[in-house]
């Protein structure tokens, strides 16, 4: 469930640009993450720094989206096409263009997904997303 302040109401996710579901979606999966690794007994923190790089760059959200394909229901394909295809600037160094749509459709699904309080979802999501990583 998307978290908020007492007597603070969230917007619809459907209506807010993409940029900001992704915006909040990076912040969402980079803490499931990090707090994956803390459960996986890394205590060490440029430890923890190290192995969280390997989940959130770009290249790896890419391949995380592309193994996403066929599992998505439109209304979640839908807001990872219009997150990918959002203007969102010059990717980061060392990563391509193509990557970073693809990893901005993603941040962009998760910020939907737990904006909308779709928890289960959004946890299958990131055990994917794990996966993808664990995997190479």
């Amino acid at each position: 469930m998307a978290m908020s302040l007492p007597g603070e109401i969230l917007p619809n996710p459907e209506h807010l640009p993409a940029l900001v579901l992704a915006y909040i979606g990076d912040a969402v999966y980079e803490l499931a993450i990090r707090q994956h690794l803390v459960a996986r007994g890394i205590t060490s923190v440029n430890r923890l720094h190290q192995e969280t790089i390997k989940y959130v760059r770009a290249d790896t959200q890419a391949r995380v989206m592309h193994a996403l394909k066929g599992e998505l229901t439109e209304a979640e394909a839908a807001v990872a096409r219009r997150g990918r295809n959002a203007r969102s600037g010059h990717p980061p160094r060392g990563s391509d263009v193509i990557s970073y749509r693809y990893s901005t459709g993603l941040e962009s699904l998760v910020g939907y997904l737990y904006l909308s309080g779709q928890s289960g979802r959004l946890e299958k999501i990131i055990a994917l997303a794990r996966q993808v990583v664990e995997e190479g």
